[in-house]
């Protein structure tokens, strides 16, 4: 069975024609919409590279340079809302273009960043383009279901979807080929005057400009091509929860139901451990294991595509085991590996560090369906929730890097540790507790 968003299941008669992947006329704007689905996935995890990065150009903390991520997915969690007003009011385009244009804006940005040499400006600059980027994905998700007929739903937006990690992977790509490589050395700073520092640091700080100005280049160009281009799809249908029904008693009833409260935190938690991990690879390569600045990147990419390669086997896997035995065993197994980590601060520990994507790799997807399953009407607001727990890649990061300050890069992995405890906990609440409206496939939508 396939993975997607939440969607009712329902049953086709034998015989019956397989429904087409998209509307008729809708083959290019769906194209088009798909493509920003790799756009967020290579900024995303290109923040990951610039958190190690400004460290050693700005010369801060672990934790000053972690405000990278808070920065990040702290605009996430302000637009989320905003951009469901935007589409309620205005339709999915305008969603999708005012989220690209908005991203659009940050990258520029980056090029007076560049020039003013200060790190709260390329804060400021990375708060734009996410924020942009939250709106993209708040939008694009809805707007790619509505592409369709109903019956090819989840097959349509797994679809999409399966181009997230890809980017993720061009993302960290750029960070390890086009940054990392090229950052003078600290060594290499100890006898420079006070001028040269400058110098190389706007040297380095223009590396940094290069990836963005150019992700900026392609989300305009995506821009023009879907304003340039009519779509026309479907009025919104309740089948896919996409109506939107009365709010009166609807936080009452989330807050009721247990399974979905306690996913809210477990996805909170799960994407603060995914964030953390990644964040902080580079970092414990160099700092616990000794590995260069210019080889340090590829095991963050190496930890992608592992991510990668294990979202289709879990994908498979979910086929044939019940998601929550699937997502304990995992969230175990990423306890074990932090922990790893945090004892074994080697090699051993390093490769412990980048096998953390396997568990991670399940975990979004079936957390969101879990959590949502039974919501019936409630579930597109319920779903806001589920995205407002993406702030867990905000502020979780800034624990783990006040940790890595004060005691160290490999003691702090106990954050994650923690982390992934109480997700299979949650895995291990819902196996043992039943519950009524068992009605939809926990599916959830891939991240």
């Amino acid at each position: 069975m396939a993975r997607g968003s939440v969607t009712r299941v329902q049953p086709r008669e034998e015989g019956a024609r397989k429904p087409g992947l998209v509307y008729p006329g809708l083959t290019i704007p769906f194209i088009l919409v798909v493509t920003c689905f790799a756009a967020w996935g290579s900024a995303a995890n290109l923040t990951d590279v610039l958190v190690g990065v400004f460290r050693h150009i700005f010369a801060m903390s672990n934790f000053q340079s972690a405000l990278v991520q808070f920065a990040y997915y702290g605009a996430y969690f302000s637009l989320a809302i905003p951009a469901a007003l935007i589409n309620r009011r205005y339709g999915y385009k305008a969603g999708v273009l005012t989220g690209l244009g908005l991203a659009t804006l940050g990258g520029l940005l980056f090029i007076p960043a560049s020039l003013l040499l200060t790190y709260g400006f390329f804060l400021i600059a990375l708060f734009v383009l996410a924020s942009g980027l939250s709106i993209l994905e708040t939008s694009a998700n809805p707007f790619v279901i509505a592409m369709g007929p109903e019956a090819s739903a989840t097959q349509r937006l797994n679809l999409a979807q399966s181009f997230n990690p890809v980017g993720a992977n061009v993302g960290v790509l750029l960070g390890a080929v086009l940054i990392l490589p090229q950052i003078t050395p600290e060594s290499a700073k100890v006898s420079m005057t006070a001028e040269q520092l400058r110098q190389v640091q706007e040297q380095d700080l223009s590396l940094v400009l290069k990836p963005y100005t150019g992700i900026a280049t392609v989300l305009l160009l995506i821009w023009i091509l879907i304003a340039l281009r009519k779509i026309s799809v479907p009025e919104e249908h309740s089948e896919f929860g996409l109506d939107a029904p009365g709010r009166s008693g609807i936080l009452g009833r989330l807050w009721h139901n247990r399974h979905y409260r306690y996913g809210v935190a477990a996805q909170f938690l799960n994407v603060g451990a995914q964030v953390c991990t990644w964040t902080f690879t580079i970092q414990y390569a160099q700092d616990v294991v000794g590995v260069s600045t210019a080889n340090s990147g590829w095991y963050l990419q190496a930890s992608l595509i592992l991510f990668l390669i294990s979202r289709f086997v879990m994908t498979y896997l979910l086929g044939i085991f019940r998601p929550t035995k699937l997502l304990f065993a995992m969230g175990a197994l990423g306890v074990v590996l932090a922990l790893v980590a945090v004892l074994s601060p080697n090699m051993v520990g390093l490769i412990a560090v980048v096998a953390i994507s396997v568990s991670l790799s399940l975990m979004f997807p079936t957390i969101y369906g879990v959590a949502l399953r039974g919501l019936g009407k409630d579930t597109k607001f319920g779903a806001a929730g589920l995205v407002m727990a993406i702030l867990g890649g905000a502020l979780l990061p800034l624990v783990q890097g006040k940790i890595m300050d004060g005691a160290g890069a490999a003691l702090a992995f106990i954050v994650p540790a923690i982390c992934l405890a109480l997700v299979a906990c949650y895995a291990l609440f819902d196996l043992r507790t039943a519950r009524d409206g068992d009605t939809l496939v926990d599916e959830g939508a891939v991240h």
